[in-house]
């Protein structure tokens, strides 16, 4: 069994990874005390190429079989696993474990990618080295990603091929970004060469396929650009032989003229070329130049250029329904053999010098290139292992830190999870994490008992979201739609906007000056309500008084109901309201007199009756905010942003007052106590200290707390009781007749 060295941070006893020989066995760990269980591979202050390498899945979350197979591939090509603690992004070539099959390959490639780089006794290799594709492909004719660009072939007349190859086929880029082709599409291309090829060959057995030999195959596609317009035009002509009448049906109208006349026209437009070659009458011959449909022009022009001319012998530009004919008879096995040809990508290509091409043997050629740059792929393979393993030997421990424990969070060297540090509010809070929706991270997140802000934070058109924990110092001041700044860890400053809060208390002593905050409040509130509704009272009155005036002062008005009211003597007060209120006050006046002499009577108990007072109003509030800081954890916050947390990973007051700091005068520097603009109370502070000080020293009279400074003739001295007198009975014999004397009693 491996020996373990744990640490306790948070609540939770975490493992200490320090030497290769942990990474190597952390297989034998139980998973129960991992700090986490998954992770983004996103939203977090780590390179994202290398959680890539290790997320082999590629759904974005890293879990503990993948981290594990990485920890276990790496020391594999090592012959020290220490090689991971000591960090770095170089690797000198010793350290790999050449006795495996799989670290002598990687030795070997690192070897040749240092002579491809011209350091031939260099002994290390770097990150650099390996990620800076750039050079190494400048430096490779074949880099082993099975694509092949023109810039690869050495020969003109292959060069030309690929060229065709990629416009006809398509292109796709090579690891470098350039253009070029790959297998699937040089086998595309070539088959569809090789059909027309044999389509042509078929030809060069059928003279009568040929009449115009080489220039059969432009006469013939000249005539079938333009077959159909000509045959319709020359059934028109039939028609209008037929019955004159028809003549004038067969022809565009004035309305369809008139429609033309409306648009923005081309020679070329869709519109012209669906009107017929030339206006129909019977016995009309074809004009192939002047008076034929202008859309046409050039089809026509090909016609004569190479087919009427050679076939007929006849320059004249009028072609008669006999004639046409007879151009069909002598090329339709022509035409039939280019209706014939199969439907390929290759159109737009010359057939004559592709069938060359082919016959040089340009597609073995080609293949071969492929075939060249293929076998380079193992090449390409390890080159990728050897940036896995640069970047493991860098980033593997310090993901260790952040995943099986939180190391470099409660060693306060920044976890990966924290996105920055954000100032507001006199303090920074460095305890922040970039969230996708706060909406959604607030439903979890609540549960961590911590006081969280979200804020919408913008820089040059970009914007983020954060959650900043605030976990130390007042929070009375922060409210949606306060701004600040938030510095990333690359050290980029934004604008940071609250957007969201979750209130929870930062610090007991927070918690007990709460209660009074919110009594102050509520009365600030209260007052200025009755301030204010005294005021629109007061100008309504001022606003009715005005408008009376107004009245009153035009020609035959009256005077205003106010003044009249106004000048009304007071009815008589009700005796019963007087006694009513005059009881009412009496019997507060004897109640706070009741309280206060019980309290003057408490004596030396007076200062603990305070306490108890205190403690009855802010008690509540600092017992739920201690249960509440003792609840306080990060889990829900990571839970919310993606991440499995397997503990409860507190944050208590020690922790919390690093996480938020506010700003303190250094002790260094010097203070410049004159204040020009501090606030003025007059005697107000006076008076107040002396009213405080007369207390003071009359409850040390009363009690007798200054008997010994005092002369006797001035202390306090308590009022006698006085004994009861007692009330003898006197016996009814002892009572006088009336107009008797009276006998004494002894």
């Amino acid at each position: 069994m491996h020996p373990w060295q744990f640490f306790r941070a948070g609540g939770v006893d975490q493992v200490l990874i320090r030497t290769g020989a942990d990474i190597a066995h952390l297989d034998e760990l139980d998973q129960k005390l991992w700090v986490a269980l998954a992770c983004p591979t996103r939203t977090l202050e780590f390179d994202t190429r290398t959680l890539d390498l290790i997320d082999t899945d590629h759904d974005g979350r890293i879990r503990p079989p993948e981290l594990l197979a990485a920890c276990r591939w790496a020391c594999a090509q090592l012959k020290d696993a220490d090689e991971l603690v000591r960090g770095g992004d170089t690797l000198a070539l010793s350290a790999l474990d050449e006795a495996d099959a799989s670290g002598a390959a990687l030795a070997g490639e690192a070897r040749r990618i240092l002579q491809l780089l011209g350091r031939d006794e260099a002994d290390t290799i770097a990150l650099a080295d390996v990620v800076d594709r750039s050079r190494l492909l400048a430096a490779m004719r074949f880099n082993g990603d099975g694509i092949v660009t023109p810039a690869t072939a050495e020969d003109a007349e292959v060069r030309a091929v690929v060229e065709q190859i990629a416009a006809t086929q398509g292109s796709v880029a090579d690891c470098n970004g350039q253009p070029g082709i790959d297998l699937v599409r040089a086998r595309a291309f070539f088959a569809d060469a090789r059909r027309l090829d044999a389509w042509h060959a078929q030809a060069l057995h059928d003279d009568a396929a040929l009449p115009l030999g080489a220039d059969t195959l432009p006469a013939a596609e000249a005539l079938e650009k333009v077959r159909v317009k000509v045959d319709d035009f020359f059934a028109r002509c039939r028609v209008a032989a037929y019955d004159p009448r028809a003549t004038p049906e067969l022809n565009p109208g004035s309305d369809a003229y008139r429609a033309l006349g409306a648009q923005t026209l081309q020679a070329q437009s869709a519109a012209i070329a669906d009107l017929p070659l030339a206006p129909a009458w019977p016995g009309r011959p074809l004009p192939l130049g002047a008076g034929a449909n202008p859309a046409w022009a050039e089809g026509l022009a090909s016609l004569r250029r190479h087919v009427v001319v050679p076939l007929l012998g006849d320059g004249s530009e009028l072609l008669e329904e006999a004639q046409w004919e007879s151009l069909k008879t002598r090329l339709a096995a022509s035409c039939a053999w280019l209706r014939s040809r199969p439907s390929t990508r290759l159109d737009a290509l010359e057939v004559a010098p592709l069938r060359r091409r082919l016959a040089q043997g340009a597609e073995a050629s080609v293949l071969e290139l492929i075939a060249q740059d293929q076998a380079m792929e193992p090449h390409n393979t390890r080159i990728g292992e050897l940036e896995k393993l640069l970047r493991f030997k860098r980033d593997l421990l310090r993901l260790l830190h952040n995943f099986v424990s939180f190391q470099e969070f409660y060693g306060r060297k920044g976890a990966v999870f924290q996105a920055g540090t954000l100032y507001l509010d006199g303090r920074s809070c460095d305890l922040v994490v970039q969230v996708a929706d706060a909406t959604k991270h607030a439903v979890l997140a609540g549960l961590a008992k911590t006081y969280l802000a979200y804020c919408t934070c913008t820089r040059q058109g970009k914007t983020m979201q954060i959650a900043a924990a605030f976990t130390a110092g007042d929070v009375d001041f922060l409210f949606v739609g306060r701004n600040g700044v938030f510095y990333d860890r690359e050290g980029h400053d934004w604008d940071a906007t609250i957007t969201k809060l979750i209130e929870n208390p930062t610090s007991v002593g927070q918690a007990f000056l709460s209660p009074y905050k919110k009594f102050l409040r509520v009365l600030e509130e209260q007052v200025a309500k009755r301030a204010a509704a005294s005021e629109t009272a007061a100008q309504a009155s001022l606003n009715s008084l005005a408008s009376g005036v107004v009245s009153a002062s035009k020609p035959g008005g009256a005077m205003p109901a106010v003044a009249t009211a106004a000048e009304k003597l007071p009815g008589r007060v009700d005796v019963g309201t007087v006694a009513a209120i005059g009881v009412a006050l009496g019997s507060i006046s004897a109640v706070l007199v009741g309280v206060f002499g019980k309290f003057v009577d408490l004596g030396p108990w007076i200062p603990i009756a305070l306490c108890g007072i205190v403690l009855a109003i802010s008690g509540p509030s600092m017992l739920i905010a201690w249960l509440k800081l003792r609840q306080r954890s990060l889990g829900p916050i990571l839970d919310a942003s993606g991440w499995a947390i397997n503990g409860r990973m507190k944050v208590n007051v020690r922790l919390g007052a690093s996480l938020s700091q506010t700003g303190h005068v250094p002790a260094s520097a010097s203070r410049l106590l004159q204040d020009p603009f501090k606030e003025r109370h007059g005697k107000a502070w006076l008076i107040g200290m002396g009213v405080a000080a007369v207390v003071v020293l009359a409850m040390a009279w009363r009690f007798g707390w200054a008997d010994a400074l005092l002369p006797a003739g001035l202390r306090y001295e308590p009022p006698v009781p006085r004994e009861p007198v007692m009330m003898v009975p006197v016996p009814a014999s002892a009572v006088a007749a009336p107009g008797t004397a009276a006998t004494s009693v002894p």
